[in-house]
């Protein structure tokens, strides 16, 4: 009998783990509100998105009419007109290689600038680390009438190389300022080893500390091309109007919404507007966890 009750609480010990289970499921009223404000939030942004893409199917009396009904016929002839007639491809394809360029340069000159800042002390080291943080303080428009005349002085004003260098300076700061933190919480162990075992300086960066700093280098480089992709301010300044073989896709997309007048291809506007957003979208779905990585990984490490 005693070894019988001794056994019985044996018995009931499961319970627990599945009492455990049932209260880390459950939630509580604060979790129920902030599931409910993720749902209005993705319905915010999926909404207007999805609407976009299905009015590119529709003819302007539908989509002047009920706008929340399904299109008569899925024809790709607004996608067509938007891609030769409003010249969209070419527009895409600048964008492409100006982007290209400028996040290769930014990502080349903003980690070389925030491992030294980072991992070195010298004079000025603080006031150069602050002069790039004041960057992101300092908004576009109001550098644009001296950065159009810099530009034109330069000789490379409505050139892609133009647009290119601009783009660089103005991603910089905050490409310096997110890897200048993340490459402090690097091990500086692992450094020191390479340069006992002979390494340079340039070689100990790209062969150790580049790897090393992996997923923060990825997710500053989806956000450099989110926001050089999505520009349109300093393109329409650097690249006017006479200039259109070199134009970005964001001019691109607001040419065909200005330049028809009475009679706008909406179908083909959309249609252009889809074409800019499925590129991004693809890039954002495929490194979307390299993403996540990159900023929670320098807070625990």
């Amino acid at each position: 009998m005693a070894t019988d009750t001794a056994r019985k609480p044996a018995a009931s010990r499961p319970a627990a783990p599945a009492r455990a289970r049932r209260t880390r499921n459950s939630l509580g009223p604060f979790g129920v509100l902030s599931h409910l404000a993720l749902l209005v939030w993705a319905i915010l942004i999926v909404g207007p998105i999805l609407w976009t893409f299905l009015a590119s199917f529709k003819t302007n009396a539908e989509i002047f009419g009920d706008a929340i009904t399904l299109p008569s016929s899925f024809g790709w002839e607004a996608w067509g007109r938007a891609w030769a007639k409003a010249h969209i491809g070419q527009y895409m394809l600048n964008t492409v290689f100006v982007v290209a360029c400028s996040t290769a340069g930014t990502m080349l000159l903003g980690s070389m600038a925030a491992y030294v800042l980072a991992r070195y002390s010298f004079p000025g080291n603080r006031a150069i680390y602050f002069l790039f943080v004041s960057g992101m303080t300092f908004p576009v428009f109001l550098a644009l009438v001296p950065l159009f005349f810099v530009v034109k002085n330069l000789g490379l004003i409505d050139t892609h190389f133009g647009v290119i260098l601009v783009y660089i300076a103005y991603s910089l700061p905050f490409t310096v300022f997110f890897l200048s933190a993340f490459f402090k919480t690097l091990p500086t162990s692992v450094a020191e080893a390479a340069m006992m075992d002979g390494c340079s300086h340039t070689r100990t960066f790209f062969q150790i500390m580049v790897p090393m700093a992996r997923p923060g280098l990825i997710s500053i480089t989806i956000f450099n091309i989110l926001g050089q992709w999505n520009q349109y301010l300093l393109p329409i300044v650097l690249l006017s109007g006479n200039v259109e073989n070199k134009w970005l896709i964001t001019q691109g997309v607001a040419n065909i919404s200005t330049s028809a007048g009475y009679e706008a291809d909406w179908p083909g506007l959309f249609a252009a507007l889809s074409m800019a957003i499925i590129p991004v979208m693809i890039v954002y779905i495929i490194f979307q966890r390299q993403i996540q990585s990159g900023l929670t990984s320098g807070a625990v490490k």
